[in-house]
């Protein structure tokens, strides 16, 4: 019997978890979290949204894992009565400049296998969003909603029942790779030996990895803030209604979200927050933000979208300027219509050359796996990324 240690309880190392136990339900599996609880940061913050798989590169881990993880979780939510909406959702051109990007996320879409997808013409669009306005749109009926945490939870109830073992409130600080081909996990309280071990530590897996080997990229944290809609006013917003992204920015810019709950969330944004946890606007982890301000990496970065990350500051601080951003698809909303809601940090590797790693990264060092990169949609993808790591054991 192996023993395998598993570091992260969000939603990669749960599914995880599960895999591992599917394939070898004779190994003990055990998990390793630092919070009180599973999917306290990146899980149990994101917009809820189960993505279609129509922005990614064809032939990309993020592309192949999200078309294949997203059929895994209808099934998995189907065998266990957990709620999702396939609601489909509008991508929304609101000036001419934006219809080639259009196009070709309609074309990239087609190309990743989509079905059904729909060029919409101005009058079109509101068929499907009645407040919106845009020249044109994309409707994607394959994206849908769901509350994550909720299979999170299912994850973890399904993997304590065939004997897995979680460990919370303890911090793992180093992995180390033994002569006798074991790894001795070494957390605040004790040292541990495995057979192996998978690290799924998310805005710490970078700093996890560095104890283990030499890596060529950092996690940068991006706060995303959301406003959400009074519900008053949540009738101006059906489902879900994006903007055509920057290509050249790997966010998707500020848009409308209807929760599995029925509130209507706007947003986010993404700017650098001054810790891998600070959640709110003046948080500051000095340590951390100093690691990333003396980090070439980061500065070859901002050089690139000084313009887009200064817009992105600004806009934080001036509900007025993030309202006018939302008006572009909803010209009726007002200041007055949303009320500030959570926020979000998304775990950005990004690599000495200054380039933001836009795929997946999974990087294996004899019998430690580390998790380097699981940005958006992972966790529309984690239990076909959960099948990856597991091929790679």
């Amino acid at each position: 019997m192996k023993h395998v240690g598993i570091v992260g309880a969000g939603i990669i190392g749960l599914a995880t978890a599960y895999k591992l136990q599917q394939k070898y339900p004779d190994w003990q599996i055990s998990v390793w979290e630092k919070e009180k609880d599973i999917s306290q940061h990146q899980t149990g913050r994101n917009s809820g949204v189960i993505h279609s798989g129509i922005y990614y590169k064809t032939g990309s881990l993020k592309q192949t894992n999200c078309i294949n993880g997203y059929r895994q979780l209808l099934n998995f939510c189907d065998e266990n009565a957990i709620e999702y909406d396939i609601c489909g959702k509008l991508i929304v051109a609101t000036d001419e400049k934006e219809l080639p990007a259009l196009k070709k996320l309609y074309e990239n879409g087609k190309q990743n296998g989509l079905q059904d997808l729909k060029l919409l013409d101005k009058n079109q669009i509101k068929n499907y969003e009645p407040y919106a306005e845009g020249i044109q749109a994309v409707f994607v009926p394959q994206t849908g909603i769901v509350d994550y945490v909720k299979v999170s939870r299912k994850l973890q109830e399904i993997v304590t029942k065939k004997g897995g073992k979680f460990y919370f409130n303890e911090k793992v600080l180093s992995l180390q790779n033994t002569s006798d081909k074991k790894v001795e996990l070494i957390s605040e309280k004790d040292l541990y030996k495995f057979d192996l071990v998978i690290n799924c530590a998310g805005l710490y897996s970078d700093k996890l990895a560095e104890t283990n080997i030499n890596i060529h990229y950092k996690i940068v944290p991006f706060r995303g803030e959301y406003y959400q809609l009074k519900p008053e006013k949540s009738y101006l917003v059906k489902n879900l209604i994006y903007p055509v992204p920057n290509p050249e920015f790997p966010f998707l810019g500020v848009h409308f979200t209807r929760r599995i709950s029925g509130k209507i969330d706007a947003g986010p944004n993404a700017v650098l927050a001054f810790g891998r946890e600070s959640y709110h606007k003046l948080q500051v982890n000095w340590k951390e933000l100093f690691e990333t301000l003396t980090y070439s990496g980061f500065w070859k970065v901002a050089r690139k979208y000084w313009k887009t990350g200064s817009y992105e500051m600004y806009r934080s601080f001036r509900k007025k300027v993030f309202v006018k951003a939302l008006q572009k698809m909803i010209p009726e909303i007002t200041e007055n219509d949303i009320i500030p809601a959570s926020s979000g940090i998304r775990a950005q590797a990004i690599d000495k050359q200054g380039n933001l790693i836009d795929d997946f990264l999974i990087v294996k060092n004899q019998n430690i796996i580390h998790i380097g990169n699981a940005p958006s949609p992972a966790a529309t993808a984690s239990l076909a990324i959960a099948d990856y790591i597991v091929s790679q054991v």
